[in-house]
This record gives C-alpha cells, structure tokens and sequence, in this order.
C-alpha cells in the first residue's frame, strides 16, 4: 500500500478484489479493462455511447475529510479508469452471484420474471442498486422491515435510463417497486414468491428478504488509505493538478513544451457523442481541484464550480437551506433541479460536469440543456485561457469562437434578483424552462429547450412585462440564442391576446432552424407553443390568473401562473409522488393436465442472468493471440471502390492493426458467399462494386476491438462512381425500372369472391388509396458477435450469436471451401433477436471465419452499435394501393390491395413475406378480396426477418382501412372493425384449413371479454367528457383484434440420462430469452414423470437444456416464427417417449420386486442393465395441421399533448389466446414485451436513410426504443386458457410474435385523440379539411403528432379569441 503511493501506480478494488496497475493507456474505459484485461463479463458492452445502459456498475469514492463513502452509478464504457485511482468498483456479479449466493434485487428480478435474453439486467440491477443504497443512507424515517427507504416512483426513475427490449418493463418495474418503502404490495404484478389470495402480511414474508443494515460493503478497508494517491504522470500521461495555479501552469507548460494534444478530463461522458479516435499527449483531471468542486447558494445567488456533475447539482438545489433565497431563488432553484433531472440519465449525470456540457455547447454546438438554461437566468462563467482567468456572461461566450483545448471554465454563477415589493406594487418575477423530447425523463435530446424570465405586474388592463428573458435552444442552431426582437417587443408591454399573438409571429420569425435540420417547422411551432404557455395565463383572457391572484399571495401566483391552463390532466397523485406506471393487472390461466408444464414457472438461468454470469459470445475468455475486427462498409451505393486507406496517425487509437481482409482472401476452392437463405445467396464482401450504403467492403483485423473499430471508422475509401446508374432506393423507382426480387413463394391462398360484384354492390367506394410503412431496426441488446477459433486438421470453432446455428454453419464451410464436418458451430443464448440474427448474423459469422483462417489466428467480431444499425437491413418498408366498397353502415363488400415491398438488395427472405402480408390482411371479412405482390430490389440494405414479419404491416392495413372508411362515413372506429369481424364460416373461407375447428375460434368472445374488462363503453364517455373540458390535451381510445397465422416447421432434440440421474437435453431451438429452455425443460419433466407421476417436481430440477452444437445436433433449422419453443418441446417429448418406452418395464420390474422404486435408483440399474439413456427424435409437423391462427385483442386510450404533439399511453389492456399456454408467465412475458416492441415501431422508432440510402439514425441518440417512461402507465393483459386444442402440441399456442400487431391501438388511438384535436380546430372555423380524413404516418412521433393537429394551432386558437366580439 505505501509502495504504491511512492510510486504513483493506479490501485482500485473490483468487487472487493484489488488491483494495482504500473501502466495502463490513460484512454483506456473502465469496461475495456473489466472485460478485457481482467475477468469480469457482468457489465455488457451495449452501445458504447452512455445510452442503453448493458455497462452500469457503481463507482464507490472515499471522502477521508467527511470520512463517508459515495456510491454512483456510472456507464463504464465511457468513465476512463485512469479517473477512478483510489476508488472501488462493484459489477451485478459483485452483488451476489451461483456460488455465494445471490442478492435479494437478483431473486426479485427472477421472481418478477423481469429478464428474457438477459443481456441488459446485470446493467438494470446496478442502477437500482445505486438508487438503493443511496436511499438507504439518506436521512428518511426508516421502512418496515424488509423494505428500503426508496419510494416507488424512486425506483422507477432509477432505471429510468436503462433500455430492454424484451420484457416491456412493467416486470422490471414491479420487481424493483417491491423494495419501496411506500409500495401497495397488492399492485406488485406476477411473481413467483405468492399465490392469489394470500394475504398481504403473507406476501412481503415471502419475498427474498432484504435487511438495508446488511449491504455488501462497497468500499473495502484497504482502499481507504490510498484514496488521494496521485498517479505517476510520467508513466500515465495523466495529470492531477490540485489548484487554479497549478493548471494554469499545467496549461501553460504544454504550450511552452509544443506538447501535442491535451485533453481536459472530469466525466469524459462528451465520448458517448463525440466519438474519439486519437490518444491525446496528456490528460488533465480536473476533479482535484477544490475551487472547480465548489457548490454555494446565498441569497445573491449561486455558484457552481465546472468540475460538478449535474447530479450534484440537483441534489444541491432540492436541499433544504437555512439561508433566506428569497421568493427568486427559491423559484429558479427549484425549475433548473426538475429540468435537469430530464437530461441524459442518472448514470451518466453522475459523472457528466456542468462545465464539460457547456464546453461540448460552446465548442462543437452540442445541443444542451444547460447552455439554456444559463442563458435565460443570464448566468455568468469564469474562464481559464493561456492568458490568465476572465468573468464574462455565458450569452458573451457563445458569441465568441470556439475554445481551444487549453482553455477551461472554472464556475459558473447565477444571480439572483431582489424581490420587487409585492405588496405595494405587485411586481413578481416568473421563470420556466421547456423542454420537447422523444423521451419526457431524459435519454434523448430535446427538439426545443427553452428557459424564459419575466418581471411582471398587474395592470387595470391587464399584466404589464417590465423585462422579460427568452431563450431558447437545441432548435437547429449552433447555440442557444435569446430571442431579442420578442424580448424587445414585449418589454413594457400591457399582455393581452393581440400583444402575445404578435409576439408569436415575432418567434417564428427569430426562431429559425439553420437549413438541414429536421423538422424545422415543428421546432418553431414548438418554440411559438412553449412561449404561449408561459404568456397566455397572464393575458386577460384568464381572469383567475391575471386579476384574482394579484391580490392573493406572491407564491401563489408564482406557481400557478406557470400552467398553460385550467386543464385537468386527469391524474390523481393519491396523496403521494405520482409513479410512472400505475397498478396493473395480470391474469394467467394456468392448466395442470400436463403438470409441470402449465406452471408460471421462472425462467430457467434468470438469476444468472440478473448476476451476470450468463456468458454469451464476448463473455467467452478470448483465446491467445487472439484478433479483433470490425467491418469497413461503402457510404455509396453503385460505387467502384479504388482503394481503402487506413490512418496511421502515432497517436491514433487504431494501434495494433495487423491487416485488412477482402473478398480477395477468400480461398482457393471457397465461395464469395455471406448469406444463404432459402431463395438464394448474398456475396460476402463487394467485388466490382457496392451495390448499395452499407455493402460489406472489407474487415479490418486488429489485436483489439478497438483498435479494430476505430481503424475501420477512419479508414478512407476512395470510389469510382462514373459511369454508374442512379441507385433504385424506392418501390416506384424499381417498379419503374422492373428491378424485383423472387416472386412471392406460393401464396397459400387465392383470390376470394368477385371485386367486381362487391364494389357493385358498395354504397360507396375507395379508390386507389395510398399508405406506407416504413422499416425498422431490431436493437437487439447484444449486438451481432462471433468468435473462430481455428483448430487441427484445418477445422474450425465458430461461437456464433445466431438464430439460424445450420445454415451459418453451411455458409462458413462454402465460403472456406472446406467439408461442413470441418466447421463446428456452438450457440448457447443469444442476447435478442427478433429475427435480426438468422440470416443477417450470417456475414458476420463467415467474415470472422474467413479472417481466423486466412491468419490462423482466433478472431473475434463484436459489431460495434453504430455498424450494426447500418448493415444489419431490418423490417420490409411497405407502400400499398388499396381500393374499398362499403355500404352506409360500414359492412365492406370488396378490397383489392397492390402491395409493394422494399426487399432491398438481396432476396433474404424477401419471398416469404408475401404470405404473411396477405394472411394479416385477411383478418377483417372483407367480403370479396383480390391482391398483388410485388418483391421490389432496391439499393439498400437487404431487409430480413424481423418480429411478426409481414403480419405487422398486413394487419396495420387492415386497420387503417376500416379507420379510413369509419373516416368517410363519419362512424366510430371500432364499429366499423367489429361488424367486418370474421364468423366462422367466413374465417373457414379465407383461410381454410388454418381455421381449425369451430371450438377454436375465440376472436368473438375475446372481443366482448375485452369491452367488460378494459371497461371499454365507460371510459369512451369518460373521454368524451374529457375532451370537452380540455382545449390543450385531448384523448383517444381504440379496440382492435388480430388473427395471426403461424407455421409449425421441423425441428430435432437429444435428451440423454446420466449416470446420478440428471438429465440434459439438446434443443433444436436457440434460447434468445423466449423462454424456449425452460419450456423444454418443463416438458421433459412432464414427458419423463409419465413412468412414475410423483416424480414430476423432481425431474424438473433434474434437467439442463444445453447449447446448440452442429455437429452434434443436425437440421435445427432457424429459431423464428414463433413456434420454435413448442416444436422444440414436442421433439423432446417424443424423445422422452422413448426413454420411457425403455424403463417403465425396468420401474414395473424394480416395483415389483421392491415395492417402491425412485428416480435414482432406476438410472443406476438402467445402466447395470446396458439400457440405452439417450434419445435422439426429430419432429415433422403433419401437413394438415402444421399452420394455424392465433387471436388476441387489445383497447388502448392515449393522450396527446396539442403543444408539443407528446403522446402518453395511458392505458391498455390485452387478452390474448395461449391456449393452454406451456408456462403463463413465460407467455405473459412475451406478450407484454412484443406489444410495447409494437409501440416502438408505431410511435417512437425513425428509421430515417439519407440520399444515398445510407442509415443515418444509427444511434442511442437518435434511434429511439420505448423506455420505462414511453409505454402504457397501466398495462394489463389476460393470458387466456382456451382450452384444449387437440391438433396443437400439449393444447399450446405461440406467443413471441401475434402481440406485437396489437400495438396498433396506441397508434389508432393517438389518431382519435388528433381527430378530437381537429374537431376543436373545425369548431373554430379554423380548418378547411376533413377532420377525420387523414393519415397518421408511421411512426407517430411527435413531429408528426402535432404536424397532423396543425403546426399553427396556437396562432389559430388566438385568432379565434381575437375574432370574438368583446363583450
């Protein structure tokens, strides 16, 4: 310990182990050097950006002056470990894990059932965690026991910025609100520690005991002596100046010196934005700087030091103060803490600086919030050039050029304003900030920020504005700016309509997006709507506001003045901090005919998962000598590439490369081959040239990920694009140009009935109609990964992240030109697929392949997120022609659809899609329906399988059909949809043998279950009413069904007993976090206990299902489709079938001779006896039965925001038909996780490509999947038991796919709560069109929310009030 402080080394603990480093690459993160110079896999690499939260651990700092420990969570992907000398560092693994034990959050998550794939809980469980015991040490009374002092809505914030994309957050929720001191354990959802009807005192003595009095310690002993050791900076290049004076020296010194780069280092989160690619010659921490650390508030106003992360700053303005602020700095305090709790997420707030913001602001335009915020309460900043330190205003420094990297803030100061005498002249200042982003809790940057100051007071006539502040930010501009021309104009104003309606015009004159922005129009509508809800209640228009609270107390009108107006959001706080998700409600119906299957059993590894000990493809040790690559793709799409050039800059990160691999290095013999469907193949690597943006040019090999990343995002590629045709990037281009792909295969169904007959028989008809769908990305949590490991006799180990293990394999054999027995491809789990890792894992796995053996090295390919986004395709875009008759009372008598897909540049499985387009469609009786297909070859990246591929965009259609004909005859929705539901007889008719038998059609029932439960005719009034009420907030409500066809395919399994009786399987399915194991593994249990009943719970904790081997397991085939989980359970149980076949006569035989018999002992005389343990089955679904429909429906009730166009989900409910469902809570878990996946797509998910067809959305920070605080507040879903279904495996019925399609009620109901919107504009006379006629684009963000209400919404509403006649 004393050694290390004389020598300067960098020492942290581990999970309580310590290290001590003489060297390290002071650019080296934390999470490099946790996964891959030491053992620990917990934290996951995600992102890379701050922004999906995989790599959260905590961070534990001692204060030896206070003598106290601070516990934070941190992305450690971004925090550099040269920063965290002295400090402790805990992972999910640290918390608990198999061998000690695991903590209570792990057993809870598992409980809850709140992992599927697993690859984003160890993350989720540090942020809680973090939360947890900070709440823990805080002075709050002290919980019931078993409790911890964190509140529900507290719990919910914590992991508020952690992104998952299976489980649809609700489990996470719960499990987390169930360690909340003011929870109502009755709201707690589906766990595995209680039963229904226990009482509530039951319940909390049976959840994993938690006790806050015995948390691990987070900072060990031995580290408390060497927490203020400084690092050698000889050795490090890191530098830890203790004063103002020794950094300017610092600064200086490097000047004099000619020292190259430096970089100025507090939290180092500008990384996850601003990605770097060099070393820099020195790096200065800041942290130790007592002056920059600085926090005081006084009543003149408060300073803060540039070194404090933003979540200090918001602990500071929350405390309580004895020192007077006055009414002023009471108020400014509180609205710059609640704005700053929505940037970022607490993991990066915990180490993100204020003054890091503002220089990332200053220097490179970021879009900041605080920059914003400083500007509109008219902050003041110190600075520290090579010239010495200057004070000058934040709006001052703005203007200025950009700050070198020698240059530093030290502190920022916010004055505070003397109080005017309210009593004598009732002047009172007003403050409030805005902010309009696709996320309301942060992790996501605003269209518009805003923060406006005003001085105020009555007037006979009205509020007078003796001076006002306006400033606004994150529009389209390189900084935030004041709004002069406004500000002037309205400075001694007397407001009223007419004075605030020509200040509005003023905005949209100043407030000008800079051209390439997107959605310019919507920025400054924002800016004009946020302007109006600071404004409107003081004008005399609100008589409350404006002349009654005058001459009642200050503070009150402070608070009150800031709404908008008298809207009721219809919340009710019940007396205590409003959560994010309210109770709901889950109702399973589980069977015991098959026992154990039929259980709400937890998910078999979930605990593991929690920890972090699930290993998935990067958490396999590299091997030595081990290599890295990354993929270098074509930005352009027909180009000729002329040459690639790597940077060989001495201080770039992209040290250690050792070459670049081509299509050129494929063998002798091999084939340029990087996917193989079942309709053709698709090259590798480009030869001639790209064929389109994101064609696989080259892979880079370096000896790390990061060398290998940065090496391939630097590389400069030279093209030839002469004489080259313009790229096909739409289906009217290739239409046009007859540029198509594979027909679609075999469509399973004919045209049916007359089109002609039933548009003559229409009251009234549609023609050639126009909608578009367009496509998205999957966003599995672990990125597409493999590792190859040559071995002897010119064979090779490939550990693959896939969900098609048997074709991967064959594509690495023919594109090395080798005997498939030469390739040995393993899959354990996959981290999240969605249909992502079939066919698109495939060039990834062959290209790391092709890299191993060319260098006879193991290489491992981690596809980096921002590569992944780009060449990885993702769902088919759509555009559909349709033609419609109807009669008047909405019955449809005929549709013909003209479907065009966009398949992209390959045939993929582009020619399946056409089926599940049309069998989507064909949910509604349509009465006569005809159609046509086209697979459209554009020059794009080829688009693949994907979650309910086809079914999606086909029932959309359908649904925007009958909403397009409710539209016209001025009817409801939902009448429409519910007169054109199939009977029987018509479902027979549209999808013959599909339909099963009569008993099996549960859509109608479903549908009427659904308007009791969901309480669908009260809350419809409810709305009604409340749209009356509300001129700024409005509320729709949609019921739809789905009826969604699904095919049964092939699939093998190996079930083998050994010699103590345990059992393991091999799965022809992969374990993607559907649950697929431990459905098999109830089934088996279930299949073996047929020898002997009693032994059922037994043989369940006998059996490990084990990972995907392909040369031990043929003919997988892909895990898709929904029904690889149920097919894998049937080849297992007929293997099973057979093992029982060969012991019950030995248990009859033992029975008999010794009365009884137990598992154990009949294994052992089966191997005395040479009886055969091991079963080998494959399972061929019978063509008659083989495809069958699946039914759900669901109601969902939105609000929409008519300022900012923000939707807020406020409720659904599902029923869905499992039949007599394998494991309910493994269903529940899928249904809910597919809907709010459906909810991305319909509302939140961009997936914008520039004019080359290039991705450019291809980030945390711009492609945005629901969160926590995105998806419906009340969530309740009905897992039905419809009984048994005698053609269908054990009665079951899939689940991983059909619940996505009923997402589209979030999306119909936002349009019925735009047409209320419209409506209000049509009763002010204020709208030409149709209020109802209109389309809502996919995805409904809130550009296009508002955009459809109408971007002048506001100008009209005051032109209505100014046209009124006085009265």
């Amino acid at each position: 310990m004393e050694g290390s402080q004389r020598n300067g080394n960098l020492v942290f603990a581990v999970n309580g182990e310590r290290f001590e480093l003489t060297c390290v690459d002071p650019s080296t993160t934390l999470l490099q050097f946790l996964r891959y110079h030491a053992s620990f896999k917990s934290p996951k690499l995600g992102c890379g950006e701050g922004g999906c939260g995989a790599c959260v651990v905590l961070v534990s700092k001692y204060d030896s002056k206070l003598n106290r420990v601070e516990d934070f969570s941190v992305s450690s992907c971004l925090t550099l470990l040269c920063s965290l000398n002295g400090c402790a560092i805990t992972s999910s693994d640290g918390l608990g894990n198999t061998r000690d034990g695991y903590h209570p959050i792990h057993q809870r998550f598992a409980g809850f059932h709140a992992s599927q794939c697993g690859f984003c809980t160890p993350g989720m469980c540090m942020s809680f965690f973090s939360a947890l015991i900070n709440a823990d040490k805080g002075n709050k009374p002290d919980p019931p026991p078993g409790f911890s002092k964190l509140t529900s809505s507290e719990a919910e914030k914590a992991i508020a910025g952690n992104l998952c994309r299976c489980t649809g957050y609700r489990p996470i929720a719960d499990a987390c609100k169930s360690f909340a001191s003011d929870v109502d354990i009755e709201d707690l959802g589906l766990n595995t520690f209680w039963q229904n009807g226990d009482s509530k005192e039951t319940k909390v003595s049976k959840l994993p005991p938690y006790d806050p009095s015995k948390n691990l310690v987070t900072y060990p002993e031995f580290l408390k002596n060497e927490s203020g050791t400084h690092l050698d900076s000889t050795r490090y290049s890191w530098f830890s100046p203790v004063s103002i004076e020794e950094l300017e020296s610092l600064l200086k010194h490097s000047v004099s010196e000619n020292v190259g780069s430096v970089k100025i280092v507090v939290g180092n989160t500008g990384t996850g934005y601003y990605k770097e690619t060099q070393r820099y010659d020195q790096y200065i921490d800041l942290r130790r700087i007592p002056d920059l650390s600085i926090l005081n508030r006084d009543c003149k106003g408060i300073e803060i030091g540039a070194t404090v992360t933003i979540s200090r700053v918001i602990s500071f303005l929350n405390e309580g103060t004895d020192v007077n602020l006055g009414s002023y700095g009471e108020m400014v305090s509180q609205k710059l803490a609640q704005h700053m709790q929505k940037i970022a997420n607490p993991f990066v707030r915990n180490t993100a600086s204020v003054g890091g913001n503002l220089a990332m602001a200053q220097k490179f335009g970021f879009p900041s919030d605080m920059s914003t915020l400083f500007l509109g309460v008219d902050a003041t900043v110190s600075l520290l050039t090579i010239h010495g330190q200057e004070k000058l205003k934040w709006e001052e420094l703005l203007a200025r050029p950009a700050l070198d990297s020698r240059s530093v803030l030290l502190s920022v100061w916010i004055p505070f304003k003397k109080d005017g005498n309210f009593l004598l002249n009732f002047s009172k200042f007003l403050f409030e900030t805005y902010r309009a982003a696709p996320r309301p809790l942060g992790s996501a940057l605003a269209y518009v920020n805003a923060a406006f100051l005003a001085d105020v007071s009555p007037h006979r006539n009205g509020v007078v504005i003796h001076s006002i502040k306006l400033a606004y930010g994150a529009f389209g501009t390189e900084h935030a700016i004041p709004a002069k021309t406004v500000e002037k104009y309205l400075t001694g104003k007397i407001l009223n309509v007419k004075i605030l309606y020509e200040a509005l015009k003023l905005v949209k004159l100043n407030v000008v997006p800079e051209p390439g922005t997107s959605y310019p129009e919507y920025r400054s509508s924002l800016a004009i709507g946020f302007l109006f809800k600071f404004l409107y209640p003081l004008t005399d228009v609100d008589s409350t506001v404006s002349s009654g609270l005058f001459h009642g107390i200050g503070e009150t009108f402070v608070e009150d003045s800031s709404k908008s107006n008298n809207d009721d959001d219809g919340d009710t706080s019940q007396g205590k901090t409003q959560t994010i998700l309210s109770s709901a409600k889950q109702v399973v119906e589980s069977s015991t005919e098959y026992y154990p299957v039929g259980e709400p059993m937890k998910k078999y590894g979930v605990s593991m998962q929690a920890s972090g000990e699930a290993v998935y493809v990067d958490d396999i040790p590299s091997p030595p000598n081990c290599l890295h690559g990354a993929f270098i793709y074509s930005t352009k799409p027909l180009a000729r590439v002329k040459s690639i050039s790597l940077q060989h800059e001495s201080k770039s990160l992209a040290d250690g490369v050792i070459g670049i691999i081509t299509f050129k290095d494929i063998p002798s013999g091999g084939e340029n081959i990087g996917a193989w469907g079942q309709f053709g193949t698709e090259p590798l690597f480009a030869e001639e040239r790209c064929e389109y943006a994101g064609d696989r040019i080259a892979v880079v090999v370096a000896k790390s990920q990061r060398s290998a990343d940065v090496a391939a995002r630097t590389a400069v590629v030279e093209y030839d694009i002469e004489d080259t045709d313009s790229p096909i990037l739409t289906v009217e281009e290739a239409v046009e140009r007859s540029s198509f792909l594979q027909g679609p295969l075999s469509l399973n169904t004919e045209p049916i009935g007359d089109f002609s007959k039933g548009m003559a028989e229409a009251d009234h008809k549609i023609l050639s109609a126009e909608l578009r769908l367009p496509s998205e990305y999957y966003f599995y949590m672990e990125p597409q990964t493999t590792l190859a490991v040559p071995d002897e006799d010119n064979t090779m180990v490939v550990y693959a992240s896939t969900q098609w293990p048997d074709y991967t394999h064959s594509v690495i054999a023919r594109c090395l030109g080798v005997p498939e027995h030469n390739i040995r491809l393993i899959t354990r789990r996959v981290g999240g697929g969605f249909g992502g890792k079939a066919v698109r894992n495939m060039p990834v796995s062959t290209a790391c392949a092709l890299a191993a053996y060319k260098l006879r090295r193991p290489v491992k390919i981690y596809v980096n997120r921002n590569t992944d986004m780009v060449i990885s395709g993702g769902r088919h875009p759509v555009k559909v022609t349709y033609s419609a008759g109807f009669k008047s009372n909405g019955k449809i008598t005929a549709l013909h659809a003209d479907v065009l897909i966009n398949g992209g540049i390959s045939d993929d499985i582009t020619p399946l899609i056409a089926n599940h387009v049309i069998a989507a469609l064909k949910k509604y009786n349509w009465g006569a329906f005809s159609f046509d297909l086209k697979n459209c070859k554009t020059n794009l990246t080829s688009k693949s399988a994907m979650r309910a591929l086809g079914h999606v965009q086909g029932s959309y259609i359908a649904d925007a059909i009958t909403e397009h004909i409710a539209s016209i005859l001025e009817m409801e929705v939902d009448s429409v949809s519910s007169q054109n539901i199939h009977t029987y007889e018509s479902l027979k008719l549209f999808y013959k043998d599909s339909a099963g038998e009569s008993g099996e059609y549960t859509l109608p029932s479903i549908m009427d279950q659904l308007v009791t439960s969901s309480r669908f005719v009260d809350r419809r009034k409810t709305i009604d009413e409340f749209n009356r009420k509300n001129t700024w907030k409005k509320r729709g409500i949609s019921r739809l069904p789905i009826v969604y066809e699904v095919t049964q395919y092939a699939t093998p399994a190996k079930v083998s007993i050994l010699q103590d009786g345990s059992i393991v399987c091999e799965a022809g399915g992969v374990e993607i976090g559907q649950g697929l194991w431990t459905k098999v593994k109830q089934v088996i249990a279930y299949a073996l206990s047929l020898i002997e009943r009693s032994w059922s719970e037994e043989l369940v904790e006998k059996v490990r299902i084990i990972q995907i081997d392909t040369l031990s397991l043929v003919q997988t085939g892909y895990t898709a489709q929904s029904t690889k989980s149920e097919a894998s359970c049937e080849a297992a149980r007929l293997c099973c079938n057979i093992l029982v076949e060969r012991l019950t006569p030995l248990k009859e035989k033992l029975q008999e001779q010794n009365g009884s018999v137990d598992w154990t002992t009949l294994i052992h005389e089966a191997e005395a006896q040479q009886i055969d343990l091991q079963a080998h089955s494959y399972f061929v679904p019978d063509s008659s039965s083989k495809k069958y429909l699946n039914y759900g429906a669901a109601v969902s009730e939105v609000e929409i925001d008519i300022l900012t166009g923000q939707p807020r989900i406020m409720q659904s409910d599902i029923i869905y038909d499992c039949g007599q469902s394998l494991n309910p809570a493994v269903d529940l878990g899928q249904i809910e996780g597919c809907f709010v996946q459906g909810i991305g797509y319909f509302m939140f998910e961009e997936y914008l490509t520039n004019e080359d067809g290039l991705m450019v959305t291809n980030s945390t920070w711009t492609y945005h999947i629901p969160t926590i605080d995105t998806i419906s507040q009340n969530l309740n879903v009905r897992v039905l038991n419809s009984g048994h279904h005698k053609k269908r495996i054990l009665s079951s019925k899939a689940s991983g796919e059909p619940p996505l399609l009923l997402a589209t009620t979030v999306h119909s109901a936002t349009r019925a709560a735009i047409r209320e919107a419209r409506k209000q504009l049509k009763s002010w006379d204020k709208l030409e069109e149709s209020d109802s006629k209109f389309y809502l684009d996919v995805p409904a963000i809130m550009p296009v929310v508002k955009t459809t209400c109408g971007l002048d919404y506001v100008e009209k509403y005051l032109e209505t009030l100014i046209s009124k006649p006085s009265t």
